[in-house]
């Protein structure tokens, strides 16, 4: 047989392509592993990461914030100044008695002279206070329902005991309100600004990848490609990016508030953690913190994917 004669025949045994079948890509539109994807996943990454202790950070103020402030509410002080013409200790049973009677108050607890000083020692540091003026205390705590009338004890206390002054502690539970206000914005504010960071850094690596792929984007323009099939596989591909850099910052966030926790459960006993606790009370976010770490994971990936598909956008449009 030949030469021509087998050509023929390999010719005839194979069938031939259908007329409607379009060729297919051996490689996706985007490319997959590029340095500007990997530097964008470190980008958002960090992004997540700084936004996740943020979070944190505003969820333990506010939570210590009100623990304060239920345990500060709760409670009023009686404050006795020694006077030359009055007997101190007299007058602080008398206040204490005062207090006793008025309905609604739990609980009345004097504090004797070496207590007194011993909440002053920290602030004057170990002067000798045996010949100072040193004031009493009492401490007075008061339920929720019913709620005694701290106007009635102040006139008590003002008509038969003089040296006695009430504080309900209102203006240390605003100034607290107020900081736990301030650190829920300047949350928020770091926040938008990591938004805004994201958005930028996916802009400028969404033109740097159009710029690459510009021949392709032609030639699929060509074909008759729509502006949304060739946007949808940016979307999609720095959405990918955008989830693995979240997943990465954000655990890394998770992993350090769970290791507090844990390190803060240890120390519960000692001088440390009695200091810890009484800052920021269990040290823990809670369920609600690190389902909001999760929340701002998926928020940083779709911000990733709707700020390339608006950027592919308008390039495309610079295209036709």
């Amino acid at each position: 047989m030949s030469m021509n004669d087998r050509s023929r025949a390999g010719a005839a045994a194979d069938p031939p392509p259908p007329d409607n079948e379009l060729p297919r890509f051996k490689t996706p539109i985007v490319p997959k592993y590029t340095i500007a994807g990997r530097a964008l996943v470190a980008v958002v990454a960090i992004m997540t990461f700084l936004a996740s202790l943020t979070t944190g950070a505003v969820m333990l103020v506010r939570g210590a914030a009100s623990d304060w402030q239920s345990e500060v509410a709760r409670e009023v002080t009686i404050q006795v100044r020694p006077l030359s013409s009055r007997d101190i200790e007299a007058d602080v049973a008398h206040a204490a008695q005062i207090a006793r009677r008025v309905p609604g108050i739990t609980d009345v607890r004097p504090y004797t002279k070496a207590e007194s000083t011993r909440l002053l020692e920290p602030w004057l540091g170990g002067l000798p206070l045996d010949n100072l003026p040193v004031p009493r205390l009492i401490v007075v705590r008061i339920s929720a329902e019913p709620a005694p009338d701290l106007a009635q004890l102040r006139t008590l206390l003002a008509a038969q005991v003089p040296s006695a002054i009430l504080d309900d502690h209102r203006g240390f539970i605003e100034r607290m309100r107020s900081m736990a206000r301030a650190a829920f914005l300047g949350g928020l504010a770091v926040l938008a600004l990591v938004l805004v960071a994201t958005v930028l850094s996916v802009t400028f690596a969404t033109r740097g990848a159009m710029a690459t792929n510009r021949p392709v984007v032609e030639v699929l323009h060509l074909i008759g490609a729509t502006n949304s099939f060739i946007a949808k596989h940016f979307e999609r591909r720095f959405l990918g990016l955008g989830l693995q850099g979240g997943l990465i910052g954000g655990s890394c966030a998770i992993a350090i508030f769970a290791l507090l926790e844990f390190v803060s459960g240890r120390l519960v006993g000692t001088a440390a953690g009695d200091q810890f606790a009484a800052l920021f009370g269990t040290f823990s976010i809670g369920l609600v913190g690190y389902a909001a770490v999760l929340g701002q994971i998926v928020l940083i990936a779709l911000v990733t994917a709707v700020a390339s598909r608006q950027t592919v956008s308008r390039t495309l449009e610079t295209i036709q």
